[in-house]
């Protein structure tokens, strides 16, 4: 009979069309650190891999940089959003938009429920969520 395993999210990855305008927006606006960043040569690509603590303890962002692809990416039906925790969407939303970040929807309660959610783009058009913590 097989162990069951303990499952941990490890790392989110999107692509992105210009790597220093994203690591600016991911880093300089959102707080998040470099973690580690790999250029692969061969295959014309670089991984750059972001967040707020230790790649074996917290969930991770990875940003691909292709460096041929001029074209911007179709996110896809499938796609959602990158949420993100703040202690107060309102506040946050007000930080963001003084940055020149795009609102996609400010800062309100949650359709038929009450926890405050905003939500904004990335530099790619990725929908980012800023949510507060869930009251337990």
């Amino acid at each position: 009979m097989s162990k069951k395993q303990l499952f941990r999210l490890d790392h989110i990855m999107i692509r992105v069309s210009d790597l220093e305008k994203s690591l600016d927006f991911y880093i300089r606006i959102m707080g998040m650190k470099v973690l580690r960043q790999n250029e692969y040569s061969e295959g014309r690509f670089t991984n750059t891999f972001i967040g707020y603590g230790p790649e074996n303890e917290t969930t991770t962002l990875e940003l691909t940089y292709n460096w041929d692809t001029n074209a911007p990416y179709e996110k896809g039906a499938g796609y959602g959003h990158i949420a993100f925790n703040v202690d107060n969407v309102k506040d946050a939303m007000a930080y963001l938009e003084a940055e020149g970040v795009t609102i996609r929807s400010p800062a309100k309660p949650m359709n038929h429920g009450t926890r405050m959610l905003g939500f904004i783009y990335d530099p790619d058009g990725y929908i980012i969520e800023l949510n507060e913590p869930i009251s337990q």
